[in-house]
């Protein structure tokens, strides 16, 4: 799945962590960095580096916020808007010819089943 999802989003010039990134930041009000990151389960310092590249790309825009000008306020560009949109059809279309395989019935059993292992890691017990 991830090297069908990687060929897609190659088109787009971004990579399944960045779009993770712009999924977070998408229809919004501004977030900060920090935000994202505790939302997305990842380090400030790789935060810092996905939305250094995002800039780099115009797909975000990072600036401090009014009232906690220690804060940055990450937003999507227009740009970023228009990538979102198009890698999040190419991903889907991604999975779907991962699951082609399964009938829905089973496509759909194993994403919830994935969502709850991932959604849910505390209740993993160790053997």
């Amino acid at each position: 799945m991830a090297e069908l999802t990687e060929d897609a989003l190659a088109p787009y010039g971004i990579n399944g962590r960045e779009l993770a990134v712009l999924l977070v930041l998408d229809n919004r009000e501004p977030a900060s960095q920090q935000q994202a990151a505790r939302r997305l389960g990842i380090d400030r310092t790789t935060m810092v580096a996905l939305l250094d590249a995002l800039n780099d790309k115009g797909l975000v825009s990072r600036h401090p916020h009014e009232d906690d000008r220690r804060r940055n306020v990450v937003e999507l560009t227009e740009a970023g808007q228009d990538a979102l949109r198009r890698a999040t059809k190419a991903s889907d279309d991604a999975e779907r010819r991962f699951l082609a395989p399964l009938s829905p019935q089973l496509a759909q059993h194993l994403r919830d089943s994935l969502r709850a292992v991932v959604l849910e890691p505390d209740t993993q017990t160790e053997r």
